[in-house]
């Protein structure tokens, strides 16, 4: 991993998005710091699209997709896209599971959240899970005392044992049925929303993250970006970005932002979608 500052200039005036994780990678002990929001504004404002790409819960990417400076958003670790077409005021939504296999896990991942709770004292299930979709969120630092690394551990074992998919953020353990991760949504919102190959235009994207969950994000983008706290989580991760801030969550997002701005604030905007394709 470089120092973000040897992030060359002609990969961010190459640049037509910035993919950002959105817990402690934009935000800074939970909160989301008026640096970062105003950095996603400018970013927008430079003509790139701006998509987070997050485990929070469906009834929180429909605000997101609705009010923050975005292009729309992928949420629960690839579960759907949203995207609101502000000219025609309605939400565009894209789910890998249909509403009928949708309900089916619900139970599942009901039956198991009892399991997990009862084999890992102190772990919960999270606090925005009321409007999640398709996963299962098990708290294990954000609304209780921090977990230790065999606890997080354990509660993985305990969704792979039922046949789930587990991966754990900064925060949370999240799991569900089905076959999807950030990185596949990422890939089918771009090609429906916007008609951009990713796979022909990856080295045009910057992602942005933090933990364990972006690691099919760090090991697909080139030029993908640790805050600096991914370096908690160094030794256990199978794809590493590219580039890794000083600072930790919201201000590394905010060096991220600012070394892409520089190096294109006295340069032509490269070709590809912009502003008037939103």
């Amino acid at each position: 991993m470089q120092p973000i500052a040897s992030l060359p200039g002609s990969v961010c005036r190459n640049l037509i998005g910035v993919l950002t994780d959105i817990d402690d990678t934009i935000t800074s002990d939970g909160h989301l710091p008026a640096a970062s929001y105003a950095m996603l504004e400018r970013l927008r404002e430079s003509g790139l699209l701006v998509i987070p790409i997050t485990g929070r819960p469906a009834g929180w990417c429909d605000m997101i997709a609705r009010f923050w400076p975005v292009d729309g958003v992928v949420g629960e670790n690839g579960a759907f896209s949203f995207r609101y077409d502000h000219a025609a005021r309605r939400m565009i939504r894209q789910f890998v599971a249909t509403e009928a296999e949708r309900k089916a896990s619900r139970v599942k991942l009901a039956a198991l959240a009892e399991r997990i709770l009862a084999d890992v004292p102190g772990s919960a299930v999270a606090s925005d899970q009321l409007y999640r979709e398709a996963d299962l969120a098990i708290d294990f630092c954000e609304d209780v005392p921090p977990l230790p690394p065999k606890d997080i551990d354990r509660i993985l074992e305990l969704f792979d044992e039922a046949g789930a998919v587990a991966k754990a953020s900064s925060i949370h353990v999240n799991g569900w049925f089905g076959n999807w991760d950030k990185l596949s949504m990422t890939r089918r919102f771009l090609a429906e929303a916007f008609g951009i190959d990713v796979d022909q235009a990856r080295d045009r994207f910057i992602f942005c993250g933090d933990s364990p969950n972006d690691v099919p994000m760090f090991g697909f983008f080139p030029s993908s970006c640790g805050v600096a706290n991914i370096m908690d989580f160094a030794d256990s991760l199978a794809a590493k970005p590219a580039y890794v801030t000083t600072g930790r969550g919201g201000q590394g997002f905010v060096e991220i932002a600012s070394q892409i701005l520089a190096a294109r604030q006295d340069a032509p905007v490269a070709s590809g979608i912009g502003k008037g394709a939103r």
